[in-house]
């Protein structure tokens, strides 16, 4: 069963709040799962689980009917507060934010990583022809990411900062960094005239906004990361993880059966995303960016222990990690993860 897929961020918290001690301990029965995406194509794998029913299919593989509650909320912060409310079971964003919640609650919710949704490249997108390196971004500029500060875009931008400017100057670009959802961004950059003239940006959003002959790349995450990378992930608490092992072994099975499916038949993945997220993106375009080479569907991932060495070192991380196997649960240590 499935119940509406858009919800906000506020109505899941207040819901939260009026359950009260039902939801304080941040973990529901067996046979219910309440799980959040964001926006975009990197969240396929949980459009192809959705599309084929693949978590209720490995529930009755155990025995179990299971619910699922799926809902749409931007931004990390909203989610990682959701998470920590105990208004949703699973969330999901960046790895840099997945790594700020593991080390806030390490000790006592023990919030883990369960699974990569894909590696895919995210591209710096700006209308202002002046701007060619990161170098040329001034205070009259602004960047349009998520979550300004603490998402995905803007740790990975501070990742480069630095690295150009010392560790010193990490959030100097953080100042004109604004929060807003990647389709509203898109919006604003191909109309222009707006503050916001640039976009650190996710596939499909940089592929429509680079149809703009005023748009174009200033640099990708790939180059920040030296090669192919986790975009985004899923986590959990340890209490969820360890509380319904039949609910949580089906939800990764899932993963696993999309990650299959999303490969075997890419055309149909790509009409498997517009039925889900009811795009109106034409299918050719859809099914390019899901052929496109740069992009990797798959659970395993890649490279996050780039950003916890990092934001560790900048500061931003209290906790070290020794292997990315510290903050991912157990179920995904099979894979040549990294």
């Amino acid at each position: 069963m499935v119940t509406p897929f858009k919800r906000s961020a506020l109505t899941l918290l207040a819901a939260a709040l009026a359950a009260g001690a039902l939801f304080s301990s941040g973990a529901q029965a067996e046979g219910k799962i309440s799980i959040a995406q964001q926006f975009g194509i990197g969240y396929l794998i949980l459009d192809v689980v959705r599309d084929q029913q693949l978590i209720e299919k490995h529930g009755k593989a155990q025995g179990l009917e299971i619910k699922v509650d799926w809902n749409s909320i931007s931004g990390a912060t909203a989610m990682n507060e959701a998470l920590l409310t105990g208004a949703l079971d699973v969330v999901s964003a960046g790895v840099p934010p997945m790594l700020t919640v593991w080390d806030r609650t390490k000790g006592k919710q023990n919030v883990k990583a369960i699974a990569a949704l894909g590696s895919m490249p995210n591209y710096l997108l700006t209308n202002n022809p002046n701007i060619k390196t990161l170098k040329d971004f001034s205070d009259k500029d602004r960047i349009a990411v998520p979550a300004a500060g603490v998402g995905f875009q803007s740790r990975t931008l501070q990742i480069e900062t630095a690295r150009l400017f010392g560790d010193e100057q990490f959030k100097k670009f953080d100042n004109i960094s604004v929060s807003l959802p990647h389709p509203d961004a898109t919006a604003a950059l191909i109309a222009g005239g707006s503050e916001i003239n640039s976009h650190f940006s996710s596939p499909p959003f940089q592929y429509q906004a680079l149809q703009n002959p005023n748009v174009h790349k200033v640099l990708s995450s790939y180059d920040i990361l030296g090669g192919p990378a986790t975009f985004n992930v899923l986590y959990t608490t340890e209490k969820f993880h360890d509380e319904n092992p039949k609910t949580y072994k089906a939800f990764y099975d899932a993963l696993a059966e999309a990650e299959n499916i999303i490969k075997a038949d890419k055309p149909a993945a790509a009409q498997a995303y517009i039925r889900v997220e009811q795009s109106k993106l034409p299918l050719a375009l859809v099914e390019q960016i899901v052929k496109d080479p740069e992009i990797d569907f798959t659970v395993v991932p890649q490279r996050t222990f780039i950003y916890a060495e990092k934001l560790q070192e900048l500061g931003v991380l209290k906790n070290k990690a020794a292997s990315w196997t510290d903050y991912f649960f157990e179920e995904a240590h099979g894979g040549a993860g990294s």
